[in-house]
């Protein structure tokens, strides 16, 4: 089933304005956070199915924790410099994929549970 409600927190906000408009394609609901508090209130008051995190923006623990403390909201991580090394840490982290912060497309189909063609998405 695809996912309805994804909330994105990016560093740059116009990137993350870019990224949400793009996902409204994709997505019935999408929410911009600021920063990791607000993404943190974000997924239970809008039920957010989906956190698009970029790790230049927050942390690997902040990922683990975010994981941990909502379970039924799959978090995607993005970084610019995106790579195998990132993305192992991330999924031991518990994130679902890191893709480059730039290749909606496969943010898009990680959101969505379509498992990627390579390992991981570098850019």
């Amino acid at each position: 089933m695809k996912p309805l409600s994804i909330v994105v927190l990016q560093g740059d906000s116009g990137h993350a304005q870019s990224l949400a408009k793009s996902l409204h394609n994709h997505f019935r609901v999408v929410n911009v956070a600021h920063d990791v508090t607000e993404l943190r209130s974000a997924i239970p008051l809008h039920s957010a199915d989906v956190a698009i995190v970029d790790l230049e923006f927050a942390h690997l623990e902040d990922v683990q924790k975010l994981c941990h403390d909502f379970s039924k909201t799959s978090v995607v991580c993005t970084h610019r410099l995106a790579d195998e090394k990132m993305w192992t840490e991330a999924l031991a982290a518990g994130a679902v994929d890191c893709c480059s912060s730039f290749d909606i497309r496969a943010i898009v189909l990680a959101a969505i549970n379509i498992p990627p063609m390579s390992h991981y998405h570098a850019a």
